[in-house]
């Protein structure tokens, strides 16, 4: 059975934030600790690899992992703009771990996916500014039949990810098996304007016509904007949501409108729909996300009869601070639903939940 702890440091040089969060770890007994999960600030991300070494050395955890936000999380508390580095360190089992090798191209995934090894669960992150990442996360679940969690780096300059080292690369990260436990939950950011729609035409990422009708048209009616109205100005915070086939949770994929047409009734989006998917309009919404975030909470809690000895903790940028009035509200929810549990994650371009790439949304994974 995993022991996990947790550290997390602001506003100091990156070498005092290690030192701070070292002695934070050695108040937890962490000598048997061996893989180590660390997320850092944009500000702080220039010195990635002396980081990550000095972590090494200090803690004398072997295998560091994770990446760079423009926000982190820790228990109950979140850092935006500020130096800041959140750790989680545990004693999982080498033989129950499986350190990904730097996944470029779908050639890098063959040839590690040739390797047997079951997971339990994977924890990835990914770099948005490779092309090919929703194939990548799509087919490395598939390839493993592994249930994968984590999020893409953001970054203004450096898109640092970590794996024994600080790299670039389009997914790194680690599959868990063996006899670790864990639960995972996926809460939206936003709410439906309007019903599910048949996508009867599109071309790529071009929704041409829904239901039988103009695209646009479709949208200017769930907007409640008259025929012949600019609809720009109140499509502030609008999205598409794609329906995932077959979920019976009403799952959906949000991807941000890119462009409107409306001589031809055009409406494009940020990624290709095939005709004969369902799309709904969405408005992110703080409120709506709020209650999605207690129901997310709710539902892990329902789902086990033990307490969660630790979480790693992946949200949308646009989430946080960016959408909700109190500071750190989504951290402070989950400490007060499931306690001050060990906790560290961050904020990024997009979240993995199983074999998706979602926008918006929050995704927890609790460990037992």
């Amino acid at each position: 059975m995993a022991n996990f702890a947790a550290a997390h440091a602001y506003d100091l040089p990156a070498e005092e934030l290690v030192d701070v969060c070292v002695e934070q770890l050695r108040a937890c007994s962490t000598a048997s600790h061996r893989l180590g999960f660390v997320y850092l600030t944009d500000e702080v991300s220039a010195d990635t690899g002396q980081i990550v070494a000095d972590l090494k050395k200090k803690t004398g955890v072997e295998h560091w992992l994770g990446t760079v936000g423009l926000g982190i999380c820790a228990s109950g508390a979140e850092y935006f703009g500020r130096p800041a580095i959140a750790v989680l360190t545990c004693d999982i089992d080498e033989g129950s771990t499986k350190i990904l090798p730097q996944l470029n191209s779908a050639a890098d995934l063959k040839e590690f996916s040739a390797q047997d090894f079951f997971a339990a669960i994977g924890i990835v992150h990914a770099d948005p500014r490779n092309t090919s990442i929703l194939d990548l996360v799509s087919n490395l679940a598939n390839d493993h039949q592994t249930f994968l969690v984590g999020g893409l780096t953001s970054a203004e300059k450096n898109f640092a990810q970590i794996s024994g080292t600080a790299m670039e690369c389009g997914v790194s990260g680690v599959l868990l098996g063996g006899k670790v436990q864990v639960a995972v939950g996926l809460t939206q950011g936003c709410s439906p304007i309007g019903p599910p729609h048949i996508v009867n035409q599109s071309d790529q990422n071009i929704l041409m016509t829904l239901d039988g009708q103009p695209a646009y048209e479709i949208l200017c009616e769930d907007l409640g904007v008259a025929e012949g109205v600019d609809p720009r100005p109140w499509l502030t915070n609008i999205h598409a949501a794609i329906l995932v086939s077959g979920s019976d949770t009403g799952d959906y994929l949000v991807r941000n409108l890119v462009g409107i047409d409306m001589s031809q009734g055009l409406v494009a989006i940020a990624d290709a729909v095939e005709s004969g998917s369902r799309v709904v309009f969405v408005r992110r919404d703080a409120e709506a996300a709020a209650k999605d975030l207690h129901r997310m909470l709710d539902d892990l809690k329902s789902r086990s009869q033990q307490e969660p000895k630790a979480a790693l903790y992946y949200s949308c940028l646009a989430r946080g601070p960016n959408l909700f009035d109190e500071e750190a509200f989504e951290l402070k929810t989950i400490r007060e639903v499931l306690g001050d549990i060990p906790l560290a994650g961050f904020f990024g371009n997009g979240e993995i939940s199983n074999d998706r790439v979602y926008g918006y949304t929050g995704v927890l994974t609790l460990f037992y």
